[in-house]
């Protein structure tokens, strides 16, 4: 587990260093526009996805170079879905990651604004990526635009989740709102370290699985660390989903279902990985790293 703390430690500073050159400075014009993008975004956040990007493009012998601008990509989708994510009209929460959330530091225009400009950036960002060839750019833009938007994608699962709220959803159909909310990134995360790497059609097939089971079973622990954890420990205000009336693993299948459901996917992620002829002892202690996450 030492190991994996610093391959995720070494990561977060090689993708936020890009992200810091990428980012307009606080001091150009807009400058409120470019304090809030940078407030966001280097907020202390997990870095999930960009490290996903990283392990499975290591996997497949991918250099650094090759994934940083497209792991700095999709951390702008992910914080531009959070800003949103947070609005009043939306999940409406004041705190995200320890502090205030966009929206109540510059106001909820900005924080609108802040959002949109995240997303146009990722989209330049990977199509100006001279690392890559232009083919693999524009299947990385075809994906990441396929997983970020509607019907397959995590705008079309914010809109389920929305419609869900104080309604009786089955566990299918829960299933489906995270597929696409949470699960829909996080599988294009892993699909792009291969697709980088120049993987087989199989072997992106194979981390296409991977990264579904990966993007469900971090919702589901999400969804149990909101019910046992407390705010000072998530950075974000525990609880809230219950408040909310939000269609949940825990609200739907009860918190020790929610947590055998866990493991099953878990167990499953792991054997997928089997039918690989690359080492996957990193993806193998990534995907226990999710199971047993506490925050």
């Amino acid at each position: 587990m030492q190991d994996l703390q610093k391959f995720f430690a070494d990561t977060v500073e090689t993708v936020d260093a890009e992200l810091d050159r990428l980012i307009p400075s606080e001091t150009e014009e807009p400058t409120t526009l470019h304090q809030a993008m940078r407030w966001s975004v280097f907020g202390g956040g997990k870095r999930f996805r960009p490290i996903l990007i990283f392990a499975v493009g290591k996997t497949f012998g991918a250099r650094d170079s090759w994934l940083v601008r497209t792991a700095a990509a999709i951390e702008m989708i992910h914080t531009y879905s959070l800003i949103h994510d947070d609005l009043p009209s939306m999940d409406d929460d004041d705190m995200r990651r320890g502090r205030a959330t966009c929206h109540k530091k510059f106001g909820e225009a900005t924080a609108i604004l802040t959002g949109d400009a995240l997303q146009a950036l990722a989209f330049k960002t990977i199509a100006e990526d001279e690392d890559l060839k232009p083919e693999v750019r524009v299947r990385l833009l075809s994906e990441i635009a396929t997983a970020a938007g509607s019907p397959d994608g995590m705008v079309g699962g914010q809109q389920m989740d929305l419609e869900a709220e104080g309604r009786q959803v089955a566990a299918g159909g829960i299933d489906r709102i995270h597929e696409l909310k949470t699960g829909a990134l996080i599988r294009f995360a892993a699909i792009a370290g291969a697709i980088i790497a120049g993987g087989t059609e199989g072997e992106i097939r194979v981390i296409s699985d991977y990264g579904a089971d990966l993007g469900r079973l971090f919702q589901i622990t999400d969804d149990l660390l909101d019910v046992t954890q407390t705010s000072d420990i998530l950075g974000k205000t525990a609880k809230k989903d219950i408040a909310a009336r939000k269609a949940t693993y825990p609200s739907i299948i009860g918190i020790s279902d929610a947590v055998e459901l866990a493991e099953g996917i878990h167990a499953r992620a792991i054997s997928v990985l089997s039918s690989l002829d690359h080492s996957h002892e990193l993806l193998t202690e990534i995907a226990g790293f999710i199971l047993s996450r506490k925050y």
